[in-house]
């Protein structure tokens, strides 16, 4: 069999109706579009935005108000002083890759906060901290290195 004789078989495809040709036809009169109003005239395509004449969704909406850095933002991953103190062992240096990689964020981008208590002494470094954990770790003899 060739691809130029291929054919669908009969009764798949049905020809269109052509609907209000007269009372002859089928479908005459108004040919299945009601009586009267906007659709059951001629030409009568609405556009799907079109809400009936009341003021548009869009219109009703605040346009370019206030800012956004939605494109440019960093997003930190929160990471608590007693998740460190838990996972890590004393005098350890802990980085943002050996928090990945024991599960504690899921990116390098890492702020430190201070949920929790830490009892031994840890070399943190980290891209930002929070007062209070830069607090803790510095109280427990450890460093808190920011970069």
């Amino acid at each position: 069999m060739e691809r130029h004789a291929l054919r669908a078989p009969d009764g798949a495809k049905r020809r269109r109706k052509r609907v209000a040709r007269g009372h002859g036809g089928p479908g005459h009169k108004t040919a299945g579009r009601g009586t009267k109003g906007q659709k059951s005239r001629a030409n009568a395509g609405i556009p799907a935005w079109f809400e009936g004449g009341q003021t548009p969704f869009v219109r009703r909406l605040p346009h370019r108000r206030g800012f956004s850095n939605a494109r440019f933002r960093v997003v930190y991953q929160p990471v608590n002083v007693g998740d460190l103190a838990r996972t890590f062992e004393a005098g350890s240096t802990v980085t943002p890759a050996d928090m990945v990689a024991q599960g504690l964020a899921r990116s390098t981008q890492i702020k430190v906060l201070g949920g929790g208590e830490i009892a031994h002494a840890l070399t943190v470094q980290a891209p930002k901290f929070s007062q209070s954990a830069r607090a803790k770790i510095e109280a427990a003899d450890g460093t808190a290195t920011e970069g």
